[in-house]
């Protein structure tokens, strides 16, 4: 395990200063064996990293264990950021690559008899549509519920852009540097996964009509 420096000064976080600012002060702490730093880009981005990893590979206990593998990851190579890209950008590349390998796994052992849900997710995970309507309440469960399958549906490397840049709001270009892949296709696949997204929703009964394109998924 790291150790905290001893006398050594470190820079302070500007509370006013962006978060990719941010960031670089504390993957810098983190790097010189600052625990403190890296608990801290723990507790920024557990919450994204669990819903992102929740979206890949579906099962809340599953990714649960996946999230906190991606963060063992990132502790282990902490070094090997070299600011190129916002450490967010690098962060969300290890989370899509361990679901990959969370989701090769799963193919070679048995499937289980039934889904589980006991996982626990970090406070703020995967919001419950909350509301003061029990019948909206209702609804909004139902909603998601039927949202998160069909994104299930989806191959994956639609599913990962989708998810990337609607569900977490990356640019195209972050979209593609998490994927390594051009710009352009990760615009295409991030079309290509609406419209089949729509169609699956639509077909549900949760849309009107089919989605742009007409193409069955």
């Amino acid at each position: 395990m790291p150790h905290r420096e001893g006398g050594r000064p470190q820079p302070a976080v500007d509370p006013a200063g962006d978060d990719t600012s941010r960031d670089e002060v504390l993957v810098e702490r983190g790097r010189a064996g600052d625990v403190d730093a890296f608990t801290a880009l723990v507790e920024r981005y557990q919450v994204p990293v669990y819903n992102l990893c929740l979206r890949l590979v579906g099962q809340p206990a599953d990714a649960a264990d996946v999230a906190q593998e991606v963060f063992l990851r990132v502790y282990s190579h902490l070094d090997r950021f070299r600011g190129d890209a916002r450490f967010r950008t690098w962060l969300y590349r290890v989370a899509v690559n361990t679901c990959r390998d969370e989701l090769r796994r799963r193919r070679r052992r048995p499937a289980p008899a039934a889904a589980s849900s006991t996982g626990h997710p970090p406070a703020g995970a995967a919001g419950d549509g909350g509301s003061g309507d029990p019948a909206r309440a209702v609804l909004a469960r139902e909603a998601q519920a039927e949202i998160q399958a069909a994104l299930g549906r989806l191959p994956e490397p639609f599913r990962a852009a989708v998810v990337l840049r609607d569900v977490h709001g990356l640019s195209y270009e972050e979209v593609a540097a998490v994927l390594g892949v051009a710009t352009g296709t990760a615009k295409s696949r991030v079309h290509r996964g609406r419209v089949l997204l729509r169609d699956m929703l639509a077909a549900a009964g949760w849309l009107p009509g089919r989605g742009e394109g007409g193409e069955k998924p």
